[in-house]
């Protein structure tokens, strides 16, 4: 996915809130976007999420599955929150039933199964925010995008969310997130970014201007386990035999640990770099 000198200002003589803004986001990354308030981090995310539009600039190679948890999710909608969620499972190109499962499934993954008859009006806030989390889960997104996510949530949904976000890089989609908390995550971004003065800047390498835009590492794992393996979410078959693994750079190290040290232990033909 790419971002090719992106801008965005809500009118002709309004000022710029982004402008200039380059960056390639690969498969299997997992990216944290840091910034001052008011500061255009909510609109980057709703520009990758394509809740929004660039007033100018290009965004290509946005995956067809993107799915967005907002800062504020609106809650006063007239659903339950199973029927809501079933609803945006068939909009996402589930059957009825598939996402009629999915949804029972996503609630009561991070904690909301009780709730699923309720209408939206009537939950509370950390269990609206729980069916948001829940909604952007429902189809396997290619790109998740989570804008303070975790805000609202207790202690046991928070974990799950954190699991859920492992989980989708793993599969190769790409997590892009914000949060309040400096901790978040900590130590599992393989690109951190902040949004200052307009602009879209590394937090390791400086600005990233129109000549060159920021780019994240990621690997590809060719392995093969023994008969019977269960292989890794995200896994794919391939040719000549055994799974190929595609995650981000700053997690390959633990990903190749956990093949390792399976019992019985994987057999790992390659490791390379993807440019």
């Amino acid at each position: 996915m790419r971002l090719a000198a992106v801008g965005r200002r809500y009118g002709r003589r309004r000022p710029w809130v982004l402008r200039g803004v380059e960056a390639e986001l690969a498969p299997g990354t997992l990216v944290r976007i840091e910034g001052g308030n008011g500061g255009g981090k909510s609109t980057l995310l709703r520009l990758l999420a394509g809740i929004d539009t660039p007033t100018e600039g290009r965004i290509t190679g946005r995956p067809r599955r993107t799915a967005y948890v907002p800062e504020r999710f609106p809650a006063a909608l007239p659903l339950t929150a199973g029927a809501y969620l079933t609803h945006l499972g068939r909009v996402q190109g589930l059957t009825g039933t598939e996402a009629a499962r999915r949804a029972a499934d996503r609630l009561e993954r991070f904690g909301a199964g009780a709730y699923a008859r309720t209408p939206l009006s009537e939950l509370s806030k950390g269990t609206s925010q729980k069916v948001a989390v829940a909604q952007a889960l429902l189809a396997d997104p290619g790109l998740l995008v989570l804008d303070e996510a975790w805000t609202g949530l207790d202690a046991s949904a928070r974990a799950e969310l954190d699991r859920a976000v492992a989980e989708r890089t793993a599969a190769g989609g790409t997590v892009v997130f914000v949060d309040h908390d400096p901790a978040r995550l900590a130590g599992r971004p393989d690109a951190r970014y902040r949004v200052r003065g307009g602009t879209l800047e590394s937090v390791f390498a400086g600005p990233a201007g129109p000549a060159g835009p920021v780019r994240v590492a990621v690997v590809r794992i060719h392995a093969s386990g023994p008969p019977g393996s269960v292989p890794p979410e995200g896994a794919v078959s391939a040719p000549g035999g055994g799974i190929l693994l595609t995650v981000g750079a700053g997690r390959s190290d633990a990903v190749l640990r956990e093949l390792l040290t399976a019992r019985p232990p994987w057999h790992i033909r390659a490791v390379e770099e993807l440019p």
